[in-house]
């Protein structure tokens, strides 16, 4: 499966983005699906989750009751709206995918997933 993410840029502290990353090639509904991030200096971290069903959606302690994960599995896309941004939310954002039996079963570790798209910029100013 490929994976295109999107969405993007420069925002002031306190302010909102929405990702989006748009799955090609495979049958998106077989699919975990998960963002991560990486800021300049630091490792690749989990961000969120969300299983095929889109019932369980794990989220990172740093981002819970802030971030939302969804998917719309009729337009291939996972989504990721980022609310009340901080500076420390810096990083590029990845989205992952990986195949998988369970419709529950949503990993939150790094190697646990196969496919990754090319990542997006996000910039949070103080």
């Amino acid at each position: 499966v490929q994976l295109q993410a999107s969405g993007g840029g420069l925002v002031q502290a306190g302010g909102s983005l929405r990702l989006s990353c748009v799955a090609s090639g495979r049958t998106f509904t077989n699919y975990v699906l998960g963002w991560f991030r990486q800021a300049p200096g630091k490792e690749r971290e989990f961000v969120a989750g969300i299983s095929r069903s889109g019932t369980y959606t794990p989220y990172a302690d740093s981002v819970k009751g802030r971030f939302t994960v969804s998917r719309d599995n009729a337009e291939n896309t996972v989504y990721l709206r980022m609310n009340s941004l901080k500076p420390e939310d810096t990083a590029v954002y990845y989205c992952a995918a990986r195949g998988s039996s369970s419709r529950y079963s949503t990993p939150t570790a790094l190697y646990e997933y196969e496919y990754w798209g090319q990542g997006t910029l996000v910039t949070v100013s103080s």
